[in-house]
């Protein structure tokens, strides 16, 4: 028991009143989903051994032991060689002055590091806890205090929408809407090693929608306004992400992090769409979203990850469960379901994951269907130019629920910015149920899989900089394909389009 006591002794030396034995359910967790049997996991959420999950704790540190305190001792002696090099420094030179301080002051922030690692680019962050490539860009306005770095960013899209432009079935909509998320994180270095982190995501989508929700053509069914309704993308509610986290560096390439949120982001999937460099402008959700990063908004997270040199092991426990229909409220925290994921960046351009994750009533009409998700992604980013870079996203997820079959989807997406010019296209896959799209069950087969497709290609030209802020107009258009047996509700080749206003941040 010699790491449970040296870990106590290290983050309570780092962060106020903190309890060690608060970690354990989320370790417990994080230990049950490093095992590769479905079964197993399914048995161990269902009897709840949690005397078993903490004895894998356990014995994970007790053979971690030697190569953390060896780790650790490395570490130290860094340190205090760097110390001693400063100070000698500071003996030699005369006392700075302010602007010189200042100077020294601002360049310590510029280099900013990775919300869960203090050896981490900050580039690296994706959304809840995943990993995007070093090289991605960062849209952000910064905000430096004497401790805290502060970030603000997100976007927005008015957009006039029109799905079924050409009229090839009888399901064609327009509307106007607007879709954005806000947010705002904060960090600081917590002692020598530890780093202090929370974040908060706001969307305002709800007070724009009406009362048809966002259309999109094939996008899945969801409860909305008292009932479920299909081809339409959901509103975010208003508080996307408020979550906080703690990570400890235990060498120059390993760092253990705990990571908790109300609502949050679990382990599971790719970095959200949101966040992603090749997908980030965008106009619409992919019609892959639930197969892949949709639990992107949970009541109730709690993730225990571990990184060591360019791998990274995480689990959380989570609430299954999609929000409910009321954007402003609070869901019931029930962390009844669990996910583990396995992250690897084996260059500074490129971000690897593996996860998968058992999901427990996600639909609120199906209370009794369970879902078991696996998913693997590569998001590989390359730099052209200041101010010029070209980014490309494959993703592939399956759902496996308890009582169906299991169903695939496959994304690739790109996104080419040369300075004010911003090309991309997304092309999607996906096998897709009449009750996924919420079709009449009467001239469906449900338990039929019926494949659709879809491309889109879009452009945006940055048209205004206003300080902090670009404004760029746009427009997207998105070809579908699907099985012949939905030609009477779609149409046969139906085309949906998009002209946009694009709000974003300023590059950094």
């Amino acid at each position: 028991m010699v790491v449970p006591c040296y870990l106590y002794s290290r983050v309570a030396g780092n962060v106020e009143c903190f309890q060690i034995y608060k970690l354990i359910p989320a370790a417990a967790s994080f230990a049950r989903c490093l095992l590769n049997y479905n079964w197993l996991l399914l048995r161990l959420h269902e009897l709840n051994y949690m005397n078993l999950k903490f004895a894998l704790v356990v014995l994970l540190l007790i053979f971690t032991q030697p190569v953390l305190l060896q780790a650790r001792k490395k570490h130290k002696r860094k340190h205090k060689t760097e110390q001693t090099q400063n100070n000698d420094e500071n003996d030699d030179d005369a006392e700075p002055s302010d602007e010189e301080e200042e100077e020294k002051d601002h360049m310590s922030l510029k280099d900013m590091r990775n919300s869960y690692s203090l050896e981490l680019p900050m580039n690296r962050n994706g959304s809840g806890t995943g990993w995007n490539p070093d090289k991605a860009p960062m849209y952000s306005y910064n905000i430096y205090t004497h401790k805290w770095l502060f970030m603000v960013h997100g976007d927005m899209f008015m957009r006039y929408n029109n799905q079924d432009a050409i009229k090839a079935g009888p399901l064609h909509t327009e509307q106007y809407d607007v879709t954005n998320m806000f947010v705002i994180t904060g960090q600081r270095q917590s002692g020598l090693d530890g780093l202090l982190h929370f974040n908060a995501a706001f969307s305002s989508d709800i007070l724009f929608a009406n009362t048809d929700a966002l259309a999109q053509f094939y996008q899945d069914g969801d409860n909305w306004n008292n009932k479920r309704t299909g081809n339409r993308q959901l509103p975010n509610n208003i508080f996307s992400e408020l979550a906080v986290s703690y990570a400890w560096t235990y060498a120059d390439k390993g760092d253990i992090f705990i990571y908790g949120g109300y609502p949050a982001e679990p382990a599971l999937g790719p970095v959200s769409y949101l966040k992603r460099p090749s997908a980030s402008f965008i106009a619409t959700s992919p019609l892959t979203h639930r197969w892949t990063d949709g639990t992107e908004i949970s009541y109730g997270v709690g993730t225990l990850g571990m990184r060591q040199g360019k791998f990274k092991i995480e689990g959380s426990s989570f609430t299954g469960r999609t929000p409910d229909k009321n954007n402003y409220d609070f869901n019931l925290p029930l962390f009844n379901s669990f996910s583990g994921r396995l992250s690897f960046n084996p260059s500074s351009r490129l971000a690897l994951q593996i996860s998968r994750g058992y999901i427990k009533s996600p639909d609120v009409y199906k209370p009794d269907r369970n879902i078991t998700r696996t998913t693997a992604s590569a998001t590989y980013v390359r730099p052209i130019a200041p101010r010029q870079y070209f980014s490309y996203s494959l993703i592939w997820g399956i759902n496996e629920p308890t009582n169906g079959l299991p169903s695939n989807a496959a994304l690739l997406e790109a996104t080419l910015k040369i300075k004010r010019r911003t090309g991309y296209s997304r092309l999607e896959w996906a096998q897709k149920t009449a009750y996924d799209l919420n079709l009449n069950p009467i001239g469906f087969n449900s338990k039929q899989q019926y494949n659709v497709s879809a491309l889109t290609v879009g452009a945006a030209l940055d048209l205004i900089y206003i300080k902090y802020f670009t404004i760029a107009g746009g427009a997207q258009v998105t070809g579908h394909l699907a099985d012949n047996a939905l030609n009477g509700t779609y149409g046969q080749y139906p085309l949906s389009g998009q002209l946009y206003l694009h709000i974003y941040p300023i590059l950094q």
